[in-house]
């Protein structure tokens, strides 16, 4: 089934269905990449109880693929079959709760919520400020930085499954570990609450913009980049193996691993999905010859070659 053939049994299908459906809408212009081949459907939901009405009524044999901000997403030139679901403005509010908590939509960017906690003086949350992306991925990666997990701040989150219903989970449902989430993998976040503590607001954001100098010094945060690239393994940093193997700068056509910081890969123009994902390989292989150690992706890889 063709793009445009999905889209029309979708339509026929789902008569009450509130949001957007796209056929064969580009993803590079939602992958920070700005690589890789179309959705077959893209969909965006209204609200939660849309993209519920979506899921319960949408036919089982249709794969679904969810995306969100892009930041480590690495979508192939092939494309994605199905339908890609993308949340968006219906799931981007944020509110300030009593005890430093705060509860944000699963398309609000990091690094919002860690400027609404700090304006709100509750500390906690400033390492979101150094995490590229939005609460969804944070959720769905356990992401973490400056010493720092979702795991450590999360209370619970709402979440669709594929039948359509929605679900509350505690953090201990989560089976949280390193850049791992043990949630079952059809669950769609649609909002999370975090405990933070009280805390000075002038003090968060200076520790705020501190993360975000150290970030413009060490990482190529303005190139095309999907973020770290593969997981640090035990006991060791990816970047100090990927250096030490002598991948500092390594190209493969517009794809390039970065000199300032070389556990990220680089677009510098004109790079394929293909081109980043060799590299990415060679760069594996490497440090598997030189090291021993076999990197793990930490960037998600989806769609047809």
């Amino acid at each position: 089934m063709n793009g445009a053939a999905l889209l029309e049994t979708l339509t026929a299908g789902l008569p009450s269905l509130r949001g957007r459906l796209t056929a064969e809408a580009p993803l590079k212009d939602y992958t920070w990449f700005r690589v890789g081949g179309p959705a077959e459907v893209l969909y965006s939901p209204a609200d939660e109880a849309d993209l519920a009405y979506f899921m319960k009524e949408l036919p089982a044999g249709i794969p679904i693929t969810v995306i969100g901000l892009g930041s480590n997403l690495l979508v192939r030139d092939g494309g994605i079959e199905g339908v890609v679901i993308r949340l968006g403005r219906g799931f981007g509010d944020i509110k300030i709760e009593e005890g430093s908590r705060l509860r944000a939509g699963t398309a609000v960017p990091d690094v919002k919520v860690a400027r609404a906690a700090a304006d709100a003086g509750i500390a906690g949350l400033t390492f979101y400020r150094g995490i590229p992306g939005g609460i969804g991925g944070a959720l769905r990666m356990n992401g973490g930085a400056h010493g720092t997990e979702t795991c450590e701040v999360l209370v619970e989150a709402r979440a669709v499954d594929r039948q359509g219903n929605v679900h509350v989970l505690p953090v201990a449902d989560f089976h949280y570990a390193y850049r791992h989430c043990g949630a079952p993998g059809d669950l769609i976040f649609t909002e999370a609450l975090f405990q933070g503590r009280p805390g000075d607001p002038a003090k968060i954001l200076a520790e705020m913009d501190e993360i975000a100098a150290y970030r413009e010094e060490v990482q190529p945060i303005k190139s095309r980049t999907g973020g770290s690239t593969f997981k640090n393994p035990p006991g060791n940093k990816s970047w100090q193996l990927i250096d030490a193997a002598g991948c500092r700068g390594l190209k493969i056509g517009d794809a390039k691993v970065s000199e300032l910081h070389c556990n990220f890969l680089i677009n510098e123009g004109n790079a394929t999905a293909a081109d980043i994902e060799t590299l990415g390989e060679t760069v594996r292989a490497r440090v598997k010859e030189t090291s021993g150690v076999e990197l793990e992706w930490e960037i998600k890889r989806l769609g047809n070659p």
